[in-house]
């Protein structure tokens, strides 16, 4: 007998209570207590669990974060409080100023204030009913605002569900209201950019924006990918707020496990005020967001309401804006910068000036496109913005220069001499050359990586050294290592040295799509790798294929195609494939033998998670059986299997009515005959 349904239902929700206490250390603590493949194994417990028993899955599940297909539209709110903005100080003295009129206005000769940290984002209102996250609302025009729900519930650091004994020990409320601002810290703006140039899209000018646009697409999935965090600051029950103190707010909603400023400060006079935003000012940009200020708000509520507000603001709180980071100087040049992924960045040379108390000499350029919109030329005086750590960007071109001279893109590499190759319709300029200096680090790192040649052991501080101390050029020299060379590396043993050396020869019998996948390609990824290898059969006839035969093989489009062709026409690349041979590489594909024909001539694509086998596994057995699979789904596909979280592929199919499977009628469909 099977277990019984309150015995399952038990389980479930152990296995949710520990998924959230999971989430809640990663993603607000940012102290996490077991591996991401740990966390995943629970999480597809769960999935499979609710995929058995759907009747049991909950919207606070945390399977439930991202789901469904995109929307038509959004939908208007209205806040039960408004939301308003705040007045802006530019000035100490209009922060004395503040003081006094708060003062005065209170009849007090003292007044105690919280400062925190002026999130640069977008304000958002966090309604739960019963303690369950219900709705999530844009600050909008601060009457009503947008129902953005299915956007926010994808974002890892708000809590779908709250605690009933935390709510019940503070004395709150299990319907309330959380606002405050959802960001993209520094890491995920700065990964999103380098994304959007490699694949020749536009950069986002700041994570407010970036934020902002993030929320406000009516996909969730695409909300999901770019790593939004939610910070909060203010706690109501209906339009009031429920505690005596803005400090016991913050603290209320750090015990509800929501992610809260660790730097707010309690000030006791204003001298104290002045002296926290002081000490920030030079302190912010080694936070992990950026913040544009400080905010500084009354901490007695019933003062608060007593003060009360205008007609656009809070009279008890004040918004202390930062001085812009910005200075005017002089392009000396303008020079290239090979990334890591090959492509070629412009970088302008600049009369060293001081931006924020830092000595700023380069500004990034970003692409070829940007340098047109500036119109800026090497001699002509501009207009920087530094905005964090990262390098200064060019705002705008103030005066230009009497001799000046226009920036021409090199057809050369400067660092490895070889051919620069630009993808029509695209914005980058790329070194193809897999053996560059410029890329050599990233490209061994992904060449060793687990679904290339998977190579255990071969991290990025051993790769650091062998590139540094000149034992490895490209990918080939690897097979060439000997054990002393190894051992004599730091932190490196000889018997961790001679496990190394076992790795990278166990990777010369490595399937080819993994060693196409492993080159680098640019737009080659695993799948289209696989296709690749079924297609040609052997990395020689790949090598000389034209784009013509290339665009013969499903899902390669003539971008992929022509990137192919230019890679394999390279001299560098096919000097190093002429290594990889002579080092012993498998070149050629083993067929697998089919097992029946049962499923020939169907066309299956998957989305969403499955929950009894991964989907590499699920197409491998298609392709077995005789089918065929796509990434995308068109008229001509057959079925379209559905896992847990599908993605637009679902709504697409439903569309074109394509016959839509869930994984228990996918292995059925498998296991007849």
């Amino acid at each position: 007998m099977g277990e019984s349904k309150s015995a399952v239902r038990a389980k479930i929700e152990k296995l949710r209570k520990t998924i959230r206490e999971h989430e809640y250390r990663y993603y607000v603590l940012d102290d996490p207590k077991i591996s991401d493949a740990e966390f995943d194994k629970l999480m597809n417990q769960l999935k499979a669990l609710e995929a058995k028993y759907p009747d049991l899955v909950t919207p606070d599940s945390p399977t439930q974060r991202v789901g469904g297909s995109p929307r038509e539209g959004f939908q208007t709110v209205r806040h039960k409080r408004p939301m308003l903005s705040l007045d802006n100080a530019f000035s100490y003295d209009e922060l004395r100023e503040f003081d006094r009129r708060v003062r005065e206005l209170a009849g007090r000769d003292r007044v105690e204030y919280v400062a925190e940290h002026k999130f640069d984002g977008l304000s958002m209102s966090l309604q739960y009913e019963g303690g369950v996250f219900a709705r999530g609302v844009t600050r909008g025009d601060g009457t009503t605002g947008e129902d953005v729900t299915p956007n926010v519930r994808a974002i890892r650091s708000v809590p779908l569900r709250v605690d009933s004994a935390t709510l019940k020990k503070l004395r709150l409320a299990a319907d309330f209201e959380v606002r405050g601002e959802i960001i993209m810290p520094r890491s995920a703006f700065e990964e999103l950019n380098r994304q959007q140039e490699e694949q020749g899209g536009k950069r986002f000018a700041n994570p407010r924006n970036a934020a902002a646009g993030a929320v406000r697409v009516l996909d969730p999935a695409i909300t999901a990918s770019r790593r939004l965090d939610f910070y909060a600051y203010m706690l109501l029950a209906g339009d009031r707020v429920p505690v005596k103190r803005h400090s016991d707010a913050l603290e209320a909603l750090a015990k509800l496990q929501f992610k809260v400023s660790r730097d707010w400060k309690l000030c006791r006079t204003l001298d104290e005020v002045l002296k926290y935003c002081e000490a920030w000012e030079s302190r912010r940009e080694k936070l992990p967001y950026e913040i544009d200020g400080i905010v500084i708000k009354v901490n007695d509520i019933a003062l608060q309401e007593e003060l009360g507000f205008t007609a656009k603001a809070p009279r008890w709180a004040v918004a202390y804006k930062y001085p812009a980071h910005q200075a005017t100087t002089v392009v000396k040049d303008i020079q290239v910068n090979v990334g890591r992924t090959g492509v070629l960045t412009p970088v302008a040379i600049l009369e060293p000036v001081q931006v924020g108390g830092v000595t700023v000499s380069r500004s990034t350029l970003h692409n070829m496109d940007e340098v047109q919109r500036l119109g800026v030329q090497i001699g002509d005086a501009v207009l920087i913005e530094r905005a964090g750590e990262v390098i200064p960007h060019v705002l705008k071109v103030v005066k230009e220069g009497k001799n000046r001279r226009p920036f021409v893109m090199p057809k050369e590499c400067p660092v490895c001499g070889t051919k620069i190759h630009k993808a029509e319709g695209e914005v980058a300029y790329r070194c193809v050359n897999a053996a560059c200096p410029a890329k050599l680090k990233e490209s061994l790192l992904h060449f060793a990586g687990r679904h290339a040649m998977n190579i255990d052991g071969l991290g990025a501080k051993i790769v650091d050294q062998l590139v540094d101390k000149g034992l490895v050029k490209d990918f080939a020299d690897l097979y060439s290592l000997k054990l002393e060379q190894l051992a004599g590396l730091e932190r490196m043993a000889e018997k961790s040295a001679q496990n190394l050396l076992d790795e990278i020869e166990a990777s010369k019998s490595n399937s080819l799509a993994r060693l196409i996948y492993a080159l680098g390609i640019p737009f080659v990824g695993e799948r289209t790798a696989q296709l690749l290898a079924e297609h040609f059969g052997s990395l020689d006839k790949l090598a000389s294929a034209t784009v013509e035969e290339l665009s013969e093989v499903p899902e390669v489009g003539p971008k992929v195609a022509a990137s192919i062709v230019e890679f394999f026409s390279e001299p560098a690349n096919r000097k190093l494939v002429e290594k990889l041979r002579k080092a012993g590489l498998r070149f050629t594909e083993e067929r697998k033998a089919r097992r029946d024909s049962r499923l020939a001539g169907k066309t299956f694509v998957f989305t969403g998670a499955l929950a009894h086998r991964s989907r590499e596994q699920a197409e491998e057995l298609v392709v077995s059986h005789g089918g065929k699979v796509a990434s995308s789904v068109s008229k001509k596909t057959d079925y379209v299997v559905v896992g847990t979280e599908p993605g637009s592929k679902y709504d697409k199919a439903k569309s074109l009515g394509v016959t839509i499977l869930d994984e228990a009628q996918f292995e059925k469909l498998l296991a007849s005959k």
